[in-house]
């Protein structure tokens, strides 16, 4: 049974910074294009990040968190993270880990519960 596990979502300040982790069981990360979505109150799920199974190449979706957020993963753990820095109120939304064939949303195959953030003062 596949099973991806969110953790680490929380309230923090605007400025602050979270780290989200994805553990995996069931299917072994490193063979899938893993990524973060989040969905805010209202929105559609949206794509974070993504790391391909090609390459490794990392993929940013949004200008808005270039150079605050970094994807990562650990083979080992076989654990995916987001590292969030400067959070924003913007940010605040459900963030979902995922595996699949690409980084679409429509690619993914497994997907995890989520988590909240919640960035407020």
């Amino acid at each position: 049974q596949v099973q991806l596990v969110e953790s680490g979502g929380g309230l923090v300040q605007p400025g602050g910074s979270l780290r989200l982790s994805c553990e995996a069981s069931g299917i072994t990360l490193d063979y899938y294009t893993i990524g973060w979505f989040r969905q805010a109150p209202g929105k559609e799920r949206e794509l974070v990040s993504c790391i391909s199974s090609d390459d490794g190449s990392t993929y940013y979706a949004a200008d808005s968190v270039k150079g605050r957020f970094i994807i990562s993963r650990d083979v080992v753990k076989n654990t995916m993270y987001l590292q969030m820095n400067s959070l924003k109120p913007e940010d605040t939304a459900v963030y979902y880990c995922a595996g699949g064939s690409g980084c679409a949303r429509g690619w993914m195959e497994y997907w995890g519960k989520g988590t909240l953030v919640t960035v407020s003062s």
